[in-house]
Formats: structure tokens, sequence, C-alpha cells
């Protein structure tokens, strides 16, 4: 949630942090603003809703200065508002915030029978308010303020500060929120997401837990827990700033769904080896004994990436013959998880940040487990804590808030992850695993065909636009993509939409259909194919409208439904990869001619990092 922008050097900052924050509104958008300052002078602006507005007030008031913070805000304490906007300033201090600090209403209690008096309904605001205190009562510097407010504080932050009395300076912390630094010639960046710097420098640290970093014009000196000096070599980063653009596309989701061909391509890329029917999974240690000796795989995730694990638990099981739980991270860490030492619990995320999922990770390494990780992001907080390793999905920037390429990029990875324990678990051979990946080397292709077929979603996305509630039903591999089309039409469109397992419709949901309710079938020829027939006839005869994707040559199914999407025909085990294409589409076409804001839904940000 929330992103944060920052720059000190020679530039006029101003124009370079709202260009950053546009590359981050995606995390949140319920205001912006910035904080300029120079010598004894701290300047704030601040503006409700979309980054426009802030752009607008600094058009009609300019801010110069070369050293400034901005945010954009995804709001949790306190109502969007001008207000409650970042950066929130007190005493000549500005602080901007993601996180949540848990004790403030105690710390406002005690500042204000100091005399303190708050603007704002933030939790945020308590920070300028201790950073000031700290300064008024002798702090050596900046950074030995800023340490001491957050020793003072419970809760999780990535923030950034500045202060007129330190105006060449940037200080900044993490804990729990992403923050990563970027070495330029003469300048220093700072930014929640790599493409908010991009075009600017390739070369970053990422924060760890607990660091503090100072930032002047081309010096970043980054301290540890303790306080202590931390020696990091800058990490560079491959991919272009062009790659966070929407090269010709309405929309980002558009240019993410067309790029997953590509992204699963490069997932595959170098880790697949036909010859020897084996997998190298480059990031992971996964010993032999190890890996014959597990009871079981327990996947964390939330959201998208929980869809994932279902469709994964089916691709582990088949091909490992090892027993897979799936759970939310949200629930997995609020309870007393029976793992240990002979289960591998395994993460799944797009950010790598996700405060649910990582803290589901920390439960699991405490009992004894492994941790390994499914992850996008290099050099994220969960890449760091799994120790038993990161596969990294290469699916490049992610910007629309609706997830597509995350999820069929760790569809491939979890299919990887199958085979591998499969092979090293002995229950495939060679041959078997060679048939598995041939087929997964197909897929880029396959992918490319359902693409060029979007036309075909357009009668059924006028439908569903006019609809109130639409039914999305699959039976095994299926079921996730049924729950994943789902979500996406709810997150971008915010009609009410559910995903059902087929065989549990007469529990319930068939009281729901009649003739105005539009029902997407995932009706391919896997097992079970004939009851999900049943299913279709059923809606039929209560007067639901039927919408189904079905295997490619497929006349039967394709005869029982208002509108059928033929997909290719390709094993159970991946077609997830595919059907998935046609209900993004979908998601994506019914937004559009409701007139939605496709990339940045309300309420909704990219990282979930705040509990």
């Amino acid at each position: 949630m929330c992103g944060i922008v920052g720059y000190v050097g020679p530039r006029q900052c101003v124009d370079l942090i709202v260009g950053g924050l546009r590359k981050l509104e995606y995390r949140g958008y319920d205001s912006a603003g910035v904080a300029v300052v120079g010598p004894g002078t701290l300047k704030v602006k601040r503006a409700k809703g979309k980054l426009q507005n802030l752009v607008n007030l600094l058009h009609d008031a300019p801010l110069p200065g070369t050293t400034g913070i901005g945010h954009t805000r995804w709001a949790t304490h306190g109502r969007p508002s001008d207000e409650n906007a970042h950066p929130h300033a007190y005493g000549g201090v500005a602080v901007v915030h993601n996180g949540i600090i848990e004790n403030h209403l105690e710390l406002r209690a005690s500042l204000s029978s100091k005399g303190h008096k708050f603007s704002s309904e933030t939790d945020t605001e308590i920070f300028a308010h201790l950073i000031a205190d700290a300064l008024g009562a002798g702090a050596k510097d900046l950074a030995a303020a800023v340490r001491a407010a957050l020793d003072k504080v419970h809760g999780t932050y990535a923030m950034a500060v500045v202060s007129d009395a330190r105006p060449d300076e940037i200080v900044a912390a993490k804990y729990a929120s992403p923050l990563v630094v970027g070495h330029g010639q003469g300048e220093s960046f700072l930014a929640s997401d790599v493409p908010a710097i991009l075009e600017h420098t390739r070369e970053v640290s990422y924060l760890e837990e607990g660091e503090l970093a100072v930032l002047s014009a081309g010096k970043v000196t980054i301290y540890g827990k303790s306080g202590e000096p931390v020696s990091r070599k800058p990490k560079k980063i491959e991919w272009s700033a062009v790659a966070a653009e929407k090269d010709g596309h309405k929309h980002f989701m558009h240019k993410e769904i067309f790029e997953q061909p590509r992204a699963v391509a490069d997932t595959i890329r170098g880790r697949v080896s036909l010859e020897q029917g084996d997998v190298t999974l480059d990031g992971m240690e996964l010993p032999e004994a190890y890996a014959k000796g597990l009871e079981r795989v327990t996947i964390v995730a939330c959201g998208t990436s929980w869809h994932a694990g279902l469709a994964g638990r089916m691709m582990i099981e088949s091909l490992a013959r090892v027993p897979v739980e799936v759970e939310l991270a949200s629930e997995f860490r609020n309870r007393d998880p029976l793992v240990h030492d002979r289960v591998l619990c395994l993460a799944i995320t797009q950010s790598g940040e996700t405060a649910d999922t990582l803290a589901a990770v920390k439960v699991a390494k405490a009992k004894g487990a492994r941790a390994y990780a499914i992850c996008n992001v290099v050099g994220s907080a969960i890449a760091r804590e799994c120790d038993g390793g990161t596969l990294f999905t290469r699916a490049g920037p992610e910007i629309g808030v609706a997830s597509t390429k995350a999820f069929t990029t760790q569809l491939a990875g979890l299919f990887l992850l199958g085979v591998k324990l499969g092979r090293l678990r002995g229950t495939l051979t060679e041959d078997q695993a060679r048939e598995h990946l041939s087929a997964l080397r197909h897929l880029p292709s396959w992918m490319e065909q359902m693409i060029r077929q979007e036309a075909a979603i357009m009668p059924v996305a006028k439908r569903c636009a006019a609809a109130r509630d639409v039914l999305f039903l699959g039976r095994g591999g299926q079921f996730p993509v049924a729950l994943e089309g789902a979500l996406k039409l709810k997150e971008i469109s915010y009609i009410h939409a559910e995903g059902y397992a087929a065989g549990e419709m007469k529990h319930g949901p068939i009281a729901l259909i009649d003739e105005e309710l539009p029902v997407i079938v995932l009706a391919t020829r896997e097992p079970a194919y004939e009851k999900t027939l049943g299913n279709i006839e059923e809606v039929r005869a209560r007067g639901g409208h039927v919408f189904a994707v079905v295997s490619e040559g497929d006349t039967h199914a394709a005869s029982l439904a208002e509108v059928a999407l033929p997909v290719p025909a390709c094993p159970p085990l991946i077609s997830p990869l595919i059907t998935i294409i046609p209900l993004q589409f979908l998601a994506y076409h019914v937004a559009d001619l409701k007139g939605t804001d496709v990339d940045q839904p309300r309420n909704l940000a990219k990282s979930v990092t705040v509990e």
C-alpha cells in the first residue's frame, strides 16, 4: 500500500518526484502530496484524490527545491482528505509513511498532554511530532531523531523524513514495508518500488528489516538495527523503464494480459532440460534427501496467489505424490499450525512484500519448516526471508492492480516445482518428466492462440456488464480458475461475482439461478467433464444464461452454451494457464464497458503491505 518517492541532488525535485509517483499510483490513489525542503524552509502541498489533483495544485503554486519526498496514499487510519494526505509536517519536519502504527492512540494522547496539536486523523502524523520532539530535545542529527521516534513506535513502516534543519538530506527507515534506494551520479533516490526511479538509475539497494538509510547528493549510508554501518553492494536492475509503460494499450491490465506468453516463456527459459527430463530451479535449494523425506507441502498465499496455490496443489500432488495443503496466509499466521521440519512451506506472492504472507512464513519457520517462495520481485522481503530459496517468475513489472501475468507465471513456476519434486522423490521417470515438460514448452504458443481470440469474448462481456451478479463454475483444476475469474470481475467492474466448485452448485448457488443470471462454466474435456455438462443443463433448465469455455473441437459442450469459447486441448494440469485468459479478457472488457478505472480500481492497492 502507499507509494513513496524521494530525491536529493542537484535537480529541481518536484517534477521528478511526481513522475515517480505516477509509476506508483497503483499502490494507492486516495490522495497525494510532496514536501520540498530548502535552507530554513519546508513547504508541503497535498491534495485528495488522484495524483492529477496534486499536479494541478503544483502548477498553480510551484515548489522550487532540490530535496524532497512524495507520497500517494491508500487510506488505513483516517478517511481520504486533504488533511489526511501525506506528507505530514510539524516543527520543521515532514514525513511520508507506509504502514500502521499500532500504538498511535497512546502516543497521540501522550503528545497532546505536552501541548502538541494534531491536524489530521492519521497515525503517520505521530512520526512528525516524535521526530520534532527528539530534535528539540537535542538529538545529534536527523537520523538520531528518527531512531528515537522509532524506538517509541509499535507497528510497521516504510518512511522518509526531511527537515529544514538538514536541507540536503533524507532519512529513510524500513520495517515490514518495502523501500528501495537508488544510487545516481551526484544524486540519490528513494522509492517503494523500482519502477518509480528506473528511468534515473538501475543501481539500487533494498533496505532490510529495521534498517535506516541517510541519503545525500550522491551518497547513501545504511545503518543496521543497532546503528552499525552496513556495507551492501548495489543490485543492477536488468529490465527497462519501457517495460513499465503501456506500449500502445489502453490500460496496463490489457498490456499485461498480452504479455503472458512472453512472461511464461521467460519463467520456463533455461530451467527445462528435455534431454535429461529434469528441471533446474535456480535460486532454490532442494536436496534429494530432504525432498524424499517430506511429509507435506504447505502453501501460504493471499488473493490471486492463493488461487494459484489451489491449482498448484493438483500439480504437486499429481507429479510428486506428496500431500499439499493451501492456506490463506492471513488465517495460517493467526492460529497454531501443525508444521515441522518435514514440511516444506511455500509462499506465493507477486510482490514479495505481502504482510500476511511474510508473517505466515515466519510462523512456519519458527516451528521448524523450511521456507521457499515463488515470487516476481528480485530483492523483495520474501526472498530474503525464505531460507530454502526463491524461484523468481521473471514476469516483469505488473502495474495493473488486478493481477494477470503474475498468476500465470506463478502456475508455471508451480508446475516446474512439481516436476522437480517428482524427479527427486522418484515419482516421475525421466520419460514421464520429459512428456510433462514438452507440454509445458508448448504453453506460450497455446496462450498466443487464446489471445488472438479476444474479440470472441465481447458478446459475453456485454451481457455481464448489464448483470448484477455473475456465477463462475469449474471442477478440478478449473475450480481455482473459476475463483480467479470471479475475483477479476469483482476487482475491476464492481459486479458481484462468485466462483464455485461446480459439484457444489446444488448445495446453495442453484437458488440464485434465474433469467437474469449469467453463468460462466469451465467445461473443458477433463475428469468429471460429463458431470460439468450436467451442471450446464441444470442452469439452462432454470433460465440461466450459460457461457462456456470448452475444449477445441467439442461441439457437444459448445451446443449447450449461448456463447462457447474454445481453448486448445492440453494436459489438465497446465490447462488453467490457458482457460484463465478468456476470463481475464472478460473482466477487462466488462470494466471497460462500464467505464470503471481498470488499472486503479476503488479501494484496492497492488501490494497489501499492511495487515
